[in-house]
């Protein structure tokens, strides 16, 4: 990375940054989208075992990798601050920060997936692919958390063509292996959904392997030599690590969570509702890494900034990165408007499935538009290492507004499983209105402490 000057400099530094990372996203996306959609031609019941089982996973995985994301920022810092002997320390500390939670993540789903999956009253065959989904799953827990540290070393520095590439090669090879696994082609076993889950741990541990080799031997992060020491455990750095992940992770947790939490309260309803709610909502889920990516280039873009003490560079990257967010979410609103149905027949061909999942895309819209402001907003505020605020922001918005919102409308109206998708667009807006605030006023505080610095 480096300063910039003109508007013109900084749109070219953004989209440099921002279109690796949207493709990268856009991959990552895939795999659960391919999951989704080749469980769903395997069977409607399919589709809806994958959907409960990456409903559970889904926010474990978002909010303990958030947690790991505290590295770009960190990394970005330092980079700003020219201070890069230390990036090499901080990164080794966060791949063991990163083992002892797949640990927790392990011990724990042992003792927890049974008897959530038996609190819920799911039809024999939805329990047993939700079951062996999360059990396959289980084996990519550890390399998955560690990539996430290298991609997030890589994309600090700028250089997320590196995790872009990376993450295009693992596309093709998860999506053959489901091929091969789903449905039981060129001798392989017929696992149905639960063979979703096995192809997607495989693929973890090869992107975890090649992006440990890139940041080891790649010419543009061999100055950084990360694992010329492979320093011991350090509390001090873990400290600093959760300090500023655990926030993140959280925010990202109630985000995601929530939308988690909808699916399993839509398991009262029939299969043909849970299948084309998850259709709904994984086709948002992808049309989400617009936003989402635009948020992590702006942590990477203003933390370099903020370490460089340039406050007006940093504002103005913020207001570019949100208003860009804004303009692709009307445009994805048309393409739900007008290709709606088409939509719906990529994940099935039950055409009652097909109607339903027709009709949650149209309020899919409207949590998008929210979503384009809140998300791009944390991004600019993990940047300035302002984490807690966020934090206790999303939950209000999506926890003590959103969910009993759209639980009253789906229980006590005629909107059914309608009422929970309003509530989550009220929660959603509510927060986009108040992290916004945050953000506003954490640039005013920041600008105001370095006019004083320079007046004493």
């Amino acid at each position: 990375m480096q300063s910039t000057i003109t508007m013109s400099q900084k749109w070219k530094q953004l989209l440099y940054i921002l279109l690796p990372i949207l493709i990268t996203q856009l991959a990552l996306s895939a795999m659960t989208f391919f999951d989704t959609n080749m469980s769903g031609h395997f069977s409607p019941a399919d589709l809806a075992g994958v959907a409960i089982g990456v409903s559970l996973w889904i926010p474990v995985q978002t909010g303990l990798n958030g947690i790991l994301m505290a590295i770009t920022p960190i990394v970005s810092q330092l980079v700003g601050a020219q201070r890069k002997d230390k990036v090499s320390y901080y990164v080794i500390q966060a791949l063991w920060l990163s083992l002892a939670l797949s640990m927790i993540v392990l011990i724990a789903g042992i003792f927890l997936v049974n008897p959530i999956l038996n609190g819920m009253k799911l039809e024999p065959r939805v329990h047993n692919v939700a079951l062996y989904y999360l059990c396959a799953m289980a084996f990519g827990v550890i390399p998955l958390f560690a990539y996430t540290v290298l991609r997030s070393f890589m994309d600090a520095l700028g250089q997320t063509r590196f995790t872009m590439a990376i993450t295009l090669m693992s596309l093709p090879i998860n999506i053959l292996l489901n091929y091969l696994l789903i449905y039981g082609n060129w001798g392989f076993p017929r696992l149905g959904g639960v063979g979703s889950g096995v192809a997607t741990a495989a693929t973890y541990w090869i992107i975890m392997l090649v992006a440990g080799i890139t940041a080891h031997r790649g010419k543009n992060f061999a100055e950084y030599r990360i694992f010329r020491k492979i320093y011991g455990i350090a509390a001090s750095a873990w400290k600093e690590l959760i300090h500023i992940g655990v926030p993140i992770g959280f925010a990202i947790f109630f985000e995601t969570a929530i939308f988690s939490a909808v699916t399993l309260l839509m398991s009262n309803y029939n299969t043909s509702t849970i299948a084309a709610h998850q259709a709904a909502m994984n086709f948002a889920s992808t049309l989400y890494m617009l936003p989402l990516s635009i948020c992590m280039a702006l942590t990477i873009l203003v933390g370099y900034e903020t370490g460089a003490n340039r406050p007006r560079d940093a504002r103005t990257y913020s207001i570019l990165g949100i208003s860009t967010a804004v303009v692709l979410s009307l445009i994805t609103a048309i393409v739900l408007l007008i290709w709606g149905e088409q939509v719906a027949r990529l994940y099935s061909t039950d055409p009652q499935v097909i109607q339903l999942t027709q009709h949650f895309l149209i309020y899919a819209i409207f949590f998008q538009i929210s979503d384009a402001i809140a998300t791009p907003t944390q991004g600019a505020l993990r940047g300035y290492k302002d984490v807690n605020p966020a934090f206790l922001l999303t939950f209000l918005s999506y926890w003590v507004i959103g969910l009993p919102v759209g639980y009253m409308l789906a229980r006590w109206t005629s909107w059914g499983p309608y009422g929970y998708w309003i509530g989550l667009i009220t929660g959603l807006a509510v927060g986009a209105v108040l992290l916004l605030w945050r953000l506003m006023l954490v640039q005013r505080r920041f600008t105001a402490k370095k006019q004083h610095a320079e007046a004493v």
